[in-house]
């Protein structure tokens, strides 16, 4: 089969997804060798470069699964990587710190994460290190404007259809 030298969007998002596919896997290759879970490594890496945070802070960075991040915070704290204190802020909420060895250990493993994707990034350049960073940036930020377009025309509708059913009841009382 003969490719057209033109580019069109189903090839560019075909080009997209499967490069995203072999990164993905390759990045996940790098964290296993650090001896870590990505749900640890994750969350050590969050709290290195954030500070302290609470679980739901760690998972909205992370985004993952609630029960997942708590899974990987008791893991932690097991093997004294991390401290859970209450916040200052608010009595009710608890803070997760990196311990002096969890700093050591997520500085390590990061370090050494980041060697790998430098390694698989150097087939670019510089300057086409900037431009893909650029245009995957754009393409992602209109991505999300839509997503939250179609999520507040599903709220409206929700909400009108609430609205016209409480108003049925209501002249039928």
């Amino acid at each position: 089969m003969k490719k057209s030298g033109r580019m069109n969007a189903p090839r560019l998002w075909l080009v997209i997804a499967k490069s995203y596919r072999a990164l993905s896997l390759l990045a996940e290759q790098s964290i296993a060798n650090t001896g870590l879970c990505l749900t640890d490594f994750v969350a050590l890496e969050a709290l290195l470069h954030k500070g302290p945070l609470t679980i739901s802070e760690i998972q909205d960075k992370v985004r993952l699964a609630s029960g997942s991040m708590t899974a990987a915070v008791d893991r932690l704290e097991k093997l004294g990587l991390v401290v859970r204190r209450s916040s200052p802020n608010d009595r009710r909420a608890r803070v997760v710190e990196l311990t002096a060895q969890g700093k050591r250990l997520a500085a390590s493993c990061f370090a050494r994460h980041a060697k790998d994707l430098e390694a698989l990034m150097s087939v670019l350049s510089e300057r086409e290190m900037d431009q893909l960073y650029g245009s995957l940036k754009k393409l992602g930020l209109l991505a999300a404007d839509k997503l939250d377009q179609q999520e507040a025309k599903v709220k409206s509708s929700k909400e009108q259809t609430r609205k016209s059913m409480s108003d049925l009841r209501t002249s039928h009382n």
